[in-house]
């Protein structure tokens, strides 16, 4: 893929960096959830923000499998329908993979909207497994985490990507 003018080529990711990043924002929606805030509807959902950011920028280390069972995870710790978040964090990695190629070209704030409706589409899924289990809809609020979510996303894209955009070996001779 050709690179966008001004762009910095980036270092390969570590995996042990993204495994680690995962188990990261995996542990802070655990701590969210057992905080203050409790399982409130209005909290950003960590974990599907870094989930989508490795999906857009490493498809094929990170993937519907580990979207799948960071989900069940999830599922298993908030005591939720199994499957519920399993499927919207699927379904999202699937939708960044199909996008991923043209969302690299755009920077972050405008990166934020496009990936606003991929977090529209998982929170909704979540909604609707939850509404037909009979459960009441968390209301008004249940809208400001993708709004949230969105916000984040250069926040997240500047500290995921710090390490691979240090030069491996400085020189100032060197052209690239």
């Amino acid at each position: 893929m050709i690179m966008p003018r001004g762009q910095q080529l980036l270092l390969p990711a570590n995996p042990l960096f993204i495994a680690t990043s995962l188990t990261l924002a995996l542990l802070l929606n655990m701590l969210q959830n057992m905080g203050l805030f409790g399982n409130a509807a209005g909290v950003p959902d960590f974990l599907a923000l870094v989930l989508l950011f490795w999906t857009v920028h490493q498809p094929f280390r990170v993937s519907l499998g580990w979207a799948f069972f960071f989900g069940l995870i999830t599922d298993v710790h908030e005591v939720a329908l199994l499957g519920q978040h399993a499927l919207s964090y699927t379904v999202m990695a699937y939708l960044a993979t199909l996008i991923h190629r043209r969302l690299l070209w755009f920077r972050g704030p405008s990166q934020a909207l496009q990936v606003l409706p991929l977090f529209l589409v998982a929170h909704a899924l979540s909604w609707t497994a939850r509404l037909l289990t009979g459960n009441s809809f968390p209301g008004a609020w249940a809208l400001l985490a993708p709004l949230l979510e969105a916000a984040l996303w250069p926040v997240v894209s500047v500290l995921l990507l710090a390490p691979q955009r240090r030069a491996p070996n400085p020189d100032e001779n060197r052209p690239l």
